[in-house]
């Protein structure tokens, strides 16, 4: 199959890709596709708190970047970041934040995608764009639908003190945010002990095994079964500074110096 993987350049989506791409370029061929927007978005009058893991996150993947477009081998054990990635797929990085304008919605339609795979990118699609993909666009949510539906679900699954946390697949259906049909749910419990930052990532273990499955029974000829979301659900935006405050209050974290330590390792910097 013909597979467009629509990303964001942070660190949980280039995470969620080298367990994803390794299969998926063996079988498929595979044209990824970054966004390139913050995912912690912090208020007017500034989040000191969140800027500075969206400081961490920036600062690895640059660093990343740089040492692997010069001086890894292909080879290499550790992890990639987007360079590689790119070239491991065969195909030229595509940076878009507008792809439902009509030039980069008809380079898309130019790839002719039968599937497209959504992971943390941030531009909400238009029905012109989901209609592209013959298999339709499936999109992999780092919290339990409908509960959390919006952003850092982890966080606020966290916050509101939930013993599990989880990620849903589902198919992006119109326009609407984390409503379509659900493909799969994965869960695993929460470890108080460990940050915001550990259990989103976590979450793309699961998740990412979600999309694996979906995507070998859609190469089968088999679409995967789904179910309609089920009651109103909540919409969850970026947290305000009472909110972080709550969080640090019940002795979460963000992130800690093992989080930072982790993305050194795993990439070799």
């Amino acid at each position: 199959m013909k597979i467009a993987i629509l990303a964001n350049r942070d660190f949980a989506a280039c995470y969620a890709l080298n367990q994803l791409l390794p299969e998926l370029c063996e079988r498929h061929d595979v044209q990824l596709i970054l966004s390139s927007r913050t995912n912690y978005k912090a208020k007017e009058n500034g989040e000191s708190r969140l800027d500075e893991l969206q400081h961490l996150e920036t600062t690895c993947l640059d660093r990343v970047d740089d040492l692997q477009s010069i001086s890894l081998p292909e080879q290499a054990t550790y992890w990639k970041g987007f360079v590689q990635l790119a070239r491991k797929c065969g195909r030229e990085l595509w940076i878009c934040n507008k792809l439902n304008a009509e030039e980069e919605m008809g380079k898309l339609a130019g790839f002719a995608p039968d599937l497209v795979i959504s992971i943390r990118y941030s531009v909400i699609l238009r029905s012109a764009v989901l209609a592209i993909p013959k298999h339709g666009v499936i999109n992999l949510h780092s919290g339990l639908l409908p509960e959390y539906r919006g952003v850092m679900a982890t966080f606020w699954a966290l916050l509101n003190g939930e013993q599990h946390i989880g990620s849903t697949l589902h198919y992006i259906d119109d326009a609407s945010i984390d409503t379509g049909r659900i493909i799969a749910c994965s869960s695993m419990p929460v470890q108080p002990e460990r940050s915001y930052w550990w259990h989103m990532l976590a979450l793309y273990d699961g998740g990412c095994k979600t999309i694996l499955d979906a995507v070998g029974q859609i190469a089968g000829g088999q679409l995967p079964q789904t179910q309609a979301q089920k009651g109103k659900g909540n919409y969850y935006s970026f947290p305000e500074h009472e909110h972080l405050s709550a969080f640090e209050e019940k002795g979460l974290k963000l992130f800690d110096d093992d989080d930072a330590q982790r993305m050194n390792q795993v990439f070799g910097i």
